[in-house]
């Protein structure tokens, strides 16, 4: 997932600014920004499926859906990430033209170079989002998605869907698990 790391602090504005007019995305942490590495066929067919999904679900809501080129910001820790697709219902995320603070859902898909940081830092990071109540890390190689919900009491609970169909609850959105894969070979 590195590719580059500066040695001086950056500020958040400094970071901004430069992603503007910046042919590589970068991501921000505590002042360090960090290039980010592009993604294969099956990566894209996948986020932009599930992007499409959900925007047609969504379709004359208060919600907007992101993907790939719209950062999200966690504030109350100095970053930012650019999630694979996120989806905001807050009106105050409407304010910002180049990043969201307020997600309720944020969708991952993993790659081989970037799945444990998914799962460990970048979910850690992202449980800060008080608004977040969804998280969704999605397999590129296989019919697997699974979706971290936070409960009544703040505790992260996973649901996995492998055959069935997808619920988010979030959005109240539920689809057929082969939906998302359409036209994305899998390995056997």
């Amino acid at each position: 997932m590195v590719i580059s790391q500066s040695e001086y602090y950056i500020s958040p504005e400094e970071y901004l600014e430069g992603e503007k007019g910046s042919e590589i995305k970068h991501e921000y942490i505590d002042g360090q920004v960090y290039a980010i590495a592009g993604a294969n066929d099956a990566h894209v067919t996948v986020s932009m499926n599930v992007s499409m999904l959900l925007r047609n679900h969504l379709r004359g809501s208060d919600c907007r859906v992101y993907m790939l080129d719209m950062k999200v910001q966690i504030d109350v820790i100095n970053r930012y990430f650019y999630p694979d697709v996120m989806v905001s219902c807050d009106p105050q995320d409407r304010e910002s033209e180049y990043f969201k603070s307020h997600p309720c859902l944020i969708i991952e898909v993993l790659s081989e170079s970037t799945e444990s940081y998914d799962r460990g830092k970048k979910f850690a990071s992202y449980r800060h989002l008080k608004s977040l109540q969804e998280y969704v890390l999605i397999s590129p190689d296989q019919m697997s998605v699974e979706c971290f919900r936070r409960n009544q009491e703040g505790h992260w609970v996973l649901y996995p869907y492998e055959k069935e169909e997808v619920h988010l609850t979030s959005v109240d959105f539920r689809c057929a698990i082969a939906e998302i894969y359409e036209d994305v070979v899998l390995v056997p």
